[in-house]
């Protein structure tokens, strides 16, 4: 029988599936080993340009094929992909190996434009597979518990929020700087978290109005400029008549490594999550009531995986194309709004 995940009913799957996983610098080789702690999946193949990350990558494990190209990978007996390669290549790489019958997880973004990410997600609803993308502040416990807070009316009627990520240092890879290839700056790589953040808590409501502005070291800049914004505000107005407030920077003399936080305001109380220390890592989340507060989660909390995990789960389990995806168009349309872009 073709081992390759082709038959109608996937819910009988007994081994793990064979993954290939294309760019395995640290965030790569990170969730490479994520989804090989589930014992659902195997490692078959790795692909990276640079010798020494695949040398690295063979560490964690050990039995993969080394290929040279995504074509490569492709033609090996494999069900998925999890790529982590620089921004400009997501959204054609997956849409690759989408249309090769294969799933995918992807870092984020997706894609550089809300058109992009659109394209990505039809190819998977057309190869019914799999699609995940790497939002991974979902799955802190913090969030979780949150969100389940304002979906059961325990904070009322939401009618604020506020979220920041400010990052005291900036990306060290050339390419984040370069427009073309990275699609913008701290929005679209620190923003896209707290858009997706606060829209899955809420429920995905429409977004009906957005005000932004954009800053490259201290001076306003356009949307549309060539230069990389490394400051951003954001105003969302929701169908609700709830506004959202979005901040973010990269270099921000902070005072600390970073300052992340996602507050929510609702009739009957309120929610606070926040990292600890300055940390990337550590987050506590908090239930407000008047002028007392019940803690929700604490850190250590191993989740900076659990996405990539959770994919893993559910491909091994049989999962085909989730209509959930399209909510990936709807965060990269306001990330569009913010940089002033419009879809025809």
């Amino acid at each position: 029988m073709n081992q390759m995940i082709k038959q109608d009913d996937l819910s009988s799957i007994t081994r793990p599936v064979r993954l290939g996983f294309l760019g395995i610098g640290w965030i790569g080789r990170h969730r490479m080993q994520a989804v090989l702690d589930t014992g659902l999946a195997q490692a078959a193949v790795i692909s990276d340009p640079s010798p020494e990350m695949l040398e690295a990558g063979l560490q964690v494990a050990p039995g993969a094929k080394t290929v040279s190209s995504l074509e490569d990978m492709l033609a090996e007996d494999i069900d998925g992909v999890v790529i982590a390669t620089p921004s400009a290549q997501h959204a054609e790489q997956s849409i690759r190996v989408l249309e090769s019958g294969k799933a995918v997880f992807c870092q984020k973004p997706l894609g550089r434009t809300a058109a992009e990410v659109q394209a990505v997600v039809d190819a998977a609803r057309a190869a019914d597979r799999l699609l995940g993308v790497d939002l991974s502040y979902r799955f802190t416990e913090g969030m979780q518990q949150i969100r389940t807070l304002i979906q059961s009316g325990q904070l009322g009627t939401v009618f604020a929020a506020d979220l920041v990520f400010h990052n005291a240092y900036g990306p060290d890879k050339p390419w984040f700087y370069d427009k073309a290839l990275s699609g913008g700056g701290c929005v679209i790589d620190l923003g896209v978290h707290l858009v997706d953040a606060a829209l899955w808590a809420l429920g995905f409501p429409a977004v009906t109005g957005i005000e932004s502005r954009l800053m490259s070291g201290g001076t306003p800049i356009s949307g549309d400029s060539d230069k990389i914004e490394d400051y951003a505000i954001a105003t969302l107005d929701l169908e609700s008549g709830a506004s959202v407030r979005l901040a973010c920077s990269w270099r921000l003399p902070a005072g600390q490594d970073a300052v992340i936080g996602a507050d929510f305001f609702g009739t009957s109380g309120g929610a606070k999550f926040q990292n600890v220390g300055g940390s990337f890592y550590d987050f506590q989340a908090e239930h407000l009531r008047g002028t007392s507060r019940e803690v929700l989660s604490v850190p250590p909390e191993q989740w900076g995986g659990r996405a990539a995990a959770d994919w893993a789960r559910r491909l091994a389990g049989g999962a085909r194309f989730d209509t959930e995806c399209d909510r990936m168009v709807d965060v990269a349309d306001v990330l569009d709004r913010i940089y002033g872009r419009h879809r025809d």
